[in-house]
């Protein structure tokens, strides 16, 4: 296969992380993307293998911020070939637990950056994309089909991100560019440390029948095969990537 230009969003830590490492062991450029983490950013630039590999920084929350960041992607690796659509966060808002306005501020937060970031990354990534065809990853969550009781917008953010991932694998299909997602169930990063952590981690890792998480380099190797050539035929689904802790 021949060596792509890929743009994987919330790289410096995590699946992001994990997902860079693999497309760069493949042989393809990788722009890792920040919003706030540029010393982790550049310590996972500096540990890819290969080069022609950069830096970027943007919040998704930010459209003209988007548009800048994927501009410059197109610029440094000298085109646009894969999107891994990976940032996101993860505020806490039980509805029975926060003030009306701590309620409306995490449903904001998680929107603008987990889904309405997302489609406009996805905007700006097609403009370069659908001269030339293209792969396009979602990593979305078992908890928009399990609900998220603690984190309720980060859950329907995701739900979203799984009907806009089969909208527009409608839509690009005759342009050559494909669009799958991966919804994880809990994956050993950062994200998750607080809760796997807790009294409920025993609990967490009994969800699944193997009695374990995921790891980052589990979500990796499906996200690399989305983005493959062989994949295209994927197109419009979302993969279940939970150990069986949840079946839909």
């Amino acid at each position: 296969m021949a060596e792509r230009a890929v743009l994987v969003t919330g790289a410096s830590r995590g699946i992001g992380r994990a997902v860079a490492e693999a497309f760069a062991g493949q042989g393809d450029r990788v722009a890792v993307h920040h919003r706030g983490s540029p010393a982790l950013a550049e310590r996972v630039l500096a540990g890819l293998p290969g080069d022609g590999h950069t830096v970027v920084q943007a919040d998704l929350a930010d459209a003209e911020a988007v548009r800048r960041m994927v501009d410059r992607v197109h610029a440094d690796l000298g085109g646009l070939d894969v999107l891994v659509n990976n940032a996101g966060i993860y505020l806490p808002h039980p509805v029975t637990d926060v003030s009306y306005q701590q309620w409306q501020d995490a449903w904001r937060q998680t929107l603008a950056v987990n889904l309405t970031g997302t489609a406009n990354v996805t905007w700006c990534a097609v403009q370069y994309m659908k001269e030339t065809g293209g792969r396009i990853v979602n990593v979305t969550s078992r908890g928009a089909y399990r609900g998220e009781p603690r984190h309720p917008a980060y859950g329907a953010s995701k739900a979203g991100l799984n009907s806009f991932g089969q909208s527009m694998a409608r839509a690009l299909a005759p342009l050559g560019i494909a669009v799958a997602s991966v919804a994880p169930g809990y994956v050993g990063t950062d994200m998750a440390d607080d809760d796997l952590s807790s009294p409920r981690g025993a609990e967490i890792r009994a969800q699944s029948p193997f009695n374990r998480i995921a790891t980052p380099e589990e979500i990796a190797a499906a996200v690399v095969y989305l983005a493959s050539p062989e994949a295209e035929w994927a197109s419009g689904a979302v993969l279940d990537l939970n150990g069986a802790s949840y079946l839909r």
